[in-house]
């Protein structure tokens, strides 16, 4: 991708026309790993599916995002980043309407598939965007502002799709975003250049075969190892064959081809190794906590989907607010300090769940979604800084496909194992707790306690019973929470690992978040 190609050409004119044009794109994208999460049960029901076979709405979107995001810069380098970045628009909106048009499971399931294989790219060809369109002075900022839409994006997700399927239906979901797509595509087409193509360039095809093979069974073991009992399944220990396999041969070309589709050079940079391993982290972090939440506020707690949405806004509020501080921070301010800060911030969030019980108040949800929100804001911009600050200009298109590729596959990671061990733990606690549930237990005697909770009538068992699986219930995702804050934790000291750039570096920019 180009350097810097419209800091001094035509785009520098329509600089803020484009920027809206690649927030929107950007949004768009990122609102989609999310927002059709809610609006799943009433997919299952006008599409008569199984509980199982619905998922395959969310496994198919992300498999196909997960597999093409690693070529984005090929594909830019080979066809030019504009016409690259219009097709993808169009061919991301076309895949949402179909979407809402479906009328069978084989076809979400397919539209949804063609969806994440034009939205994969979206991300980092808008990040390239902003670093070309702003001076190197600005550039900070502008990765702020287009982390907002990264962040909030997944945030906002849910609170948008409740409405829309409470108030519509879920196919409002994917139409939504039709009027999106289209300003996207109108103001990219109108004010951004193209870039220079290289039509000699050649796509590892080996390579790039192997290490998608990879991904694709890796996401199919996370997502359907809960439902098919893990290594209990034949198709789950294939699935780990797969993956396992063509991991292997993956890295087996990429350390002995001339021209492999991952330079092994690229790992030999410090900041860069340990920035993929933090990205991976904060994936995690992310969407992990985002998926309990749901859950957490709606079955828990009772909460309608409007109002579970509602307290969870202020999540994004933070993010943007810290965004917008670290924006004029950086190059002023050492950004491990603030990557160490935006951790210290999210841990101290997380404990304060670990303390949640299915009475907490609103004020505590929204005060600790704002200050994890926050936590996350000071993370994400000044990780990218360090991650790409140290590279040479021409290894970030490269870097940036890998990047984004570290922050998906953490996010399937974190929800399969958090969803997992919320079920487990629940089952455990249940099984604690019952063992205390006995007619010798003397307060079964009081009469406020029988008058409800009588385990000699079947309704009271009945009520008791559904009063133990609440608890249960509660104290599983305690222990999630928990989990989350320890990784948070544990991260800490892994910013020693990070060099602190030079100051030539600190200045450019250029080298943030591409």
């Amino acid at each position: 991708m180009a350097a810097a190609a419209g800091e001094t050409g035509g785009d520098a004119k329509h600089r803020g026309a484009i920027t809206v044009c690649v927030m929107l794109a950007t949004i768009m994208q990122a609102l989609d790993t999310t927002i059709a999460n809610v609006a799943l049960p009433y997919m299952q029901g006008s599409l008569s599916a199984s509980q199982d076979q619905i998922n395959w709405v969310l496994t198919s979107y992300i498999v196909a995002a997960a597999i093409m995001t690693p070529p984005t810069g090929f594909l830019a380098g080979r066809f030019g980043r504009k016409r690259l970045f219009l097709v993808v628009i169009a061919g991301f909106t076309v895949a949402s309407m179909l979407c809402g048009m479906a009328q069978s499971l084989p076809q979400i399931v397919l539209f949804r598939l063609l969806q994440g294989l034009f939205g994969a790219s979206l991300v980092p060809l808008s990040q390239s965007v902003m670093l070309d369109i702003y001076p190197k002075e600005r550039q900070g900022s502008a990765m702020a502002v287009w982390g907002m839409g990264i962040m909030v994006g997944p945030i906002l997700g849910p609170t948008l799709g409740g409405w829309l399927t409470e108030n519509y239906n879920w196919r409002w979901v994917f139409y939504i975003n039709l009027p999106v797509g289209i300003l996207a595509f109108l103001g990219i087409s109108a004010f951004l250049s193209e870039t220079v193509r290289n039509a000699r360039a050649k796509l590892d095809w080996f390579g790039f075969g192997t290490l998608s093979l990879a991904i694709g069974a890796l996401q199919m073991f996370l997502d359907r190892g809960e439902q098919l009992d893990w290594f209990g399944s034949t198709e789950i220990i294939l699935e780990v064959v797969v993956c396992a396999s063509a991991f292997y041969l993956f890295l087996v070309h990429m350390f002995t081809a001339d021209r492999p589709f991952v330079t092994p050079g690229l790992f030999r940079d410090r900041n860069f190794s340990t920035g993929m391993f933090f990205i991976f982290l904060v994936g995690i972090i992310l969407l992990a906590t985002l998926a309990l939440l749901t859950p957490y506020l709606q079955t828990l707690m009772g909460y309608p989907v409007i109002t579970a949405g509602l307290v969870m806004g202020p999540r994004g509020l933070g993010t943007m607010m810290a965004m917008m501080i670290v924006g004029r921070l950086i190059g002023r301010v050492d950004t491990r300090l603030l990557i160490l800060l935006g951790l210290v911030l999210t841990a101290v969030a997380l404990w304060d769940m670990t303390g949640w019980t299915p009475d907490v108040s609103q004020w505590m949800i929204i005060r600790t979604g704002f200050v994890q929100g926050a936590g996350l804001g000071f993370l994400f911009v000044p990780l990218s800084t360090v991650t790409f600050a140290t590279l040479a200009p021409e290894q970030r298109t490269e870097a940036t496909g890998l990047y984004n590729l570290s922050r998906n596959i953490g996010s399937s990671i974190g929800i399969s194992v958090v969803s997992s061990l919320l079920v487990q733990n629940t089952q455990v606690n249940h099984s604690e707790i019952v063992q205390a549930v006995t007619p010798y237990n003397r307060l079964f005697e009081l009469p406020d306690v029988a008058r409800f909770w009588n385990p000699m009538t079947a309704a009271g068992r009945a009520a008791l019973d559904a009063e133990i699986t609440r608890q249960a219930t509660s104290i599983a995702f305690i222990d999630d929470f928990k989990l989350m804050m320890i990784i948070a934790l544990v991260a800490m000291p892994i910013v020693l690992l990070m060099r602190k750039p030079t100051k030539p570096a600190d200045k450019d920019h250029a080298a943030v978040m591409e």
